[in-house]
């Protein structure tokens, strides 16, 4: 009976074993799966801001709440295949767009100052005038270089203004 008692433990331990092998990679594959998850909603928020497009503006066009379209670029929800051809339509990208660079593992995280360039770029594109955006620039690059800036002025200011009668 003792021998018995030894077999059946023993038994019971290998299979706790295994059950607990089998239950560390089925984790394992799980998170892989949400690593993908989020690595593809990520994807979809890149191009969706880049297109300047808000979340609902985004559900709209591919047919779902803002809530979900939130879920999907967070990796919460997954995004089964026919939805994700009609986001790809959408977003005016290939299906395989949203996979590229996952061997990078590591997700867009955009830094504050690509932030901002973003900003930017969506404000000047919005501008309602090409004289505006014209003067945007011409403020940017007296930003940036204030020695020209200088110089340009002195140019201006040593040129003579015209009358506004016809020369002779």
């Amino acid at each position: 009976m003792g021998n018995m008692e030894m077999t059946t433990t023993a038994a019971a331990a290998a299979a706790a074993a295994a059950a607990a092998a089998q239950h560390a990679t089925t984790g394992r594959r799980r998170a892989r799966a949400q690593d993908i998850d989020r690595y593809v909603g990520a994807r979809m928020r890149e191009r969706r801001m880049m297109l300047g497009l808000s979340q609902q503006q985004m559900a709209e066009l591919i047919g779902v709440t803002y809530q979900q379209a939130h879920k999907y670029e967070k990796g919460v929800n997954r995004i089964a295949a026919g939805r994700l051809c009609r986001i790809a339509q959408a977003l005016g990208v290939e299906v395989g767009y949203f996979f590229d660079g996952m061997d990078n593992e590591r997700a867009f995280k955009p830094t504050p100052q690509q932030r901002l360039l973003l900003e930017l770029a969506r404000s000047f594109v919005s501008l309602p005038s090409r004289k505006y955006q014209e003067a945007i620039c011409s403020l940017a690059r007296a930003l940036a270089h204030p020695e020209l800036a200088e110089v340009l002025a002195d140019d201006d200011a040593a040129q003579p203004r015209s009358s506004g009668g016809a020369a002779a």
